[in-house]
Formats: C-alpha cells, structure tokens, sequence
C-alpha cells in the first residue's frame, strides 16, 4: 500500500460522510494492516501519546469556564454594558453586537458559544427595535468570529501543542487583530447605519454606564486575570485554564449565585462530552499525523509546494485559500489536527513565524464558519433567528469583506500579530 493510498482512504472516508477523526483512525489502521512493516499496537500508543500532554489539561478546563460563564447570567450584563457604552451611535445595537461579542470572547473562547449565548439576545433586540432580520443575522455571526481570537482560545491551546509553540504568546497574538477585528466590524455597521438611515437606540448616560459597568466588571475581569498572570509569570497557560474554571465557579455559585448543584452537574456532563470529542479528534491526528511523516508524505507535499514558489508571500496566500476552503467542511479543531504536520514544515522552510502562522490559521478557520456548505454558525443563527439556512447564507456574505480585509491585514502585516508576543515574550 503506497502513502498516498493513506490519503487516498481518508479522503474517501470524508467523502462518504464519515467524521472526520473516525476517517483519520480507520485509515490509519487500514494502511498500518495492509503494509505489516508497522506494529499494529503503533496506533494506540500513537493516539495515546498524542493525548499525553500537559498543555491538552488546559483544554477540559477552558470548556468548563466557558460553559460557567455562558451559563451564570453573565449574557445579559454584558450586553447592557454595551448598551449603555455605545448604544447611543446610529445603529447602535449593530455596534452593541460587537462590543459585546468583543467582551464575551474573553470568557467562553469559542463562535459557537458567542453565536448561541450573546445572539440569541442581541438578535431579539434588534428584531425588536426594528432592525432587519438580516441585518441582525449578519452582525451577530461576523462578530461572533471573533471569540476564539481574543483570548482565551481553545483552537490557540489545540495549535500550539501540535506546533510546538508557546500558547501564552499565541494569546496574546490575537489581542490586536481581536480588536482590530471588532474596529472594522464596527466601522461597517457605522456605513449601514448611515445608509440605511438607522438612528441611536438608547441614550447615553453616565449613570447607567457605571452601573452596567460595575455589575459586568467581575465577568469582564476573566481574559485581564488571565492574559495578565500568563504574562506576569504568575501561572502557566494550563494552570491559567484551571485559574479561570475556579473564578467562573466562583461567580457562578457565589458572587451572582446564578448556578445550583444541579445545573453544575450539567455543565460538568456537557464539558466532559465535548472535551472528550476534541481528545479523540487530536487522538486520531496523531497517529494519522505520524503516519504521514513517517510515509514522507509531508515531505513530498512540501517539496512540490517549494518547488512551485519559494516566496513566503505566496505560499501565504496559498495557504488562506486552502484553510477558507476548508473551514468550510472541517470544523476548526479537526482542521488544525489535519493541516499543521503539513503545514508548520514548510512555515520552518520559508522562515515564517509560527506565531503569526498560527494566529493566520486559526482567524481563516473562523472565517470558514460562515461559509456553506457546513459553517456551523450558519446553522446555529438560522435556528435562533427562525430563518432558512438560504437567506441566513445571503444575510451573512456581506460580512465576509470587512473579516476578509482583516485577515489579508493580519497576513501581511505581520507587525499587528507580532508586537505583544515580542514585548512581553
């Protein structure tokens, strides 16, 4: 069986509807049967030192905090924080939703999570203040890209175990490109509003502004608490993870008392079915991964790559089409696990930072969650606004150019990614 039979089995798998880790697992045992010159026991003691990892502890813990914070009431204070921050702009609630999805970010760390829990209020708001439905849809699933850039970052903690890099300075790469991101998103509702005539929907007030502020602050104080005792030294980024489930924790059943041991018992269950998804995901890459090495596989998808361009510039840009094309078919933590052995040799060949690489990769697979056929934020909005997934996919593709001009920013100016992590790192 030759390695690109490897290829050959898992694409078929993928093809026939086949998840995408079971697909990497059962093409990996075929080819390790078929050829008999690899111990079949090399695919379970692959998958499970794939697992072993140290960093891969903050990863169950990340998910607990994110499922805390969505789950203690903390929706509703940031949103009425935002309210009174920028709500009195023409079309304010649009820039509501970015702000809020901007100081979400920094505590669940995932679109999926900012989708459901800020859009299913922001979406009603603004339907309510008579915003189009469209409208409302594509704000809420462009800004919602940006949790997993601002961190903490669950796809940062997956690509920096498999490359080899510090997740700490990953975190703080997305700082800028995050608010760069929210900038942009905000500076194209601001055109819509004028456009469109939309007027201020509420009125500014500093009274209101300190106190949404202060019932919001303990919650918006999570990603500071955390980037900050990263960067100070104070804990590690696995350590950081457990920092933060103990605070959500705290707020949750203590301070906002929003949470009861039943509903703890919950989250817990729904943490340890997702973690246990991601493990298996990063489980079957592994071994899918090595195989790949040890075939050449990715030494001969490098050498046709260098020998096609050596230019970083291009390859770069041969890299944001193949991660937008496939985010949309991959969720992102399968996409990392399937392209970083590829890719990360050929980012070493070509000098470029694995760093920025990694902040490029992971902002093209959130992209990729808007895209047909398989953006899992399409489905997920088209559910909460009650619209078909068709004028969902219309409503969302305008928000494409301003999260595309981003990217393109954030690829080629390397500087916006870079100049935290060399600071502070």
């Amino acid at each position: 069986m030759t390695p690109g039979a490897l290829m050959a089995t898992f694409l078929a798998f993928m093809a026939g509807g086949v998840p995408v880790a079971i697909a990497m697992c059962a093409a990996s045992l075929i080819y390790v049967m078929w050829t008999k010159n690899i111990p079949d026991f090399v695919v379970i003691h692959r998958m499970y030192g794939g697992v072993d990892s140290f960093p891969l502890l903050a990863v169950p813990f990340f998910i607990w905090a994110g499922n805390l914070m969505n789950s203690a009431g903390i929706t509703n204070r940031i949103y009425n924080f935002a309210l009174a921050l920028v709500g009195w702009m023409k079309g304010g609630l649009g820039h509501v939703n970015v702000v809020g999805s901007m100081i979400f970010a920094g505590m669940s760390g995932t679109a999926i999570a900012d989708a459901a829990g800020l859009g299913t209020v922001e979406i009603k708001a603004m339907k309510d203040h008579g915003y189009s439905t469209e409208f409302a849809v594509g704000v809420t699933a462009a800004s919602a890209t940006v949790g997993p850039i601002i961190p903490p970052s669950l796809p940062f903690v997956i690509y920096g175990m498999m490359a080899g890099v510090s997740i700490g300075q990953l975190f703080l790469a997305g700082v800028i490109p995050g608010i760069l991101m929210g900038v942009v998103m905000m500076l194209t509702v601001a055109y819509y509003a004028h456009t469109r005539k939309y007027v201020a929907d509420a009125k500014f007030s500093w009274r209101v502004l300190g106190k949404t502020f202060v019932e919001a602050f303990l919650a918006m104080m999570t990603p500071f608490l955390l980037v900050g005792g990263m960067t100070l030294g104070v804990f590690t980024p696995t350590e950081g993870a457990i920092a933060a489930s103990i605070y959500s924790l705290f707020l949750g059943l203590a301070w906002y008392r929003t949470i009861d041991w039943r509903t703890l018992i919950k989250i817990t269950m729904d943490t340890i079915e997702t973690t246990a998804v991601v493990l298996f995901i990063v489980a079957a890459a592994s071994i899918f991964g090595w195989l790949l090495t040890v075939t050449r596989v990715t030494e001969d998808i490098a050498t046709w790559l260098l020998a096609f361009t050596q230019n970083p510039a291009v390859f770069l840009l041969l890299a944001n089409l193949l991660l937008l094309f496939v985010g949309c078919f991959l969720e992102p933590v399968a996409a990392i696990t399937l392209l970083v052995p590829i890719l990360i040799p050929i980012c070493q060949k070509l000098g470029i930072d694995l760093v920025h690489f990694g902040l490029v990769m992971v902002l093209n697979l959130m992209i990729g969650l808007l895209h047909p056929p398989m953006g899992t934020v399409l489905f997920v909005l088209s559910r909460i606004a009650k619209l078909s997934f068709e004028r969902t996919t219309i409503a969302i593709l305008p928000w494409l150019l301003p999260l595309l001009a981003t990217l393109l920013l954030c690829t080629y100016v390397p500087e916006i990614v870079l100049w935290l992590p060399k600071r502070f790192f």
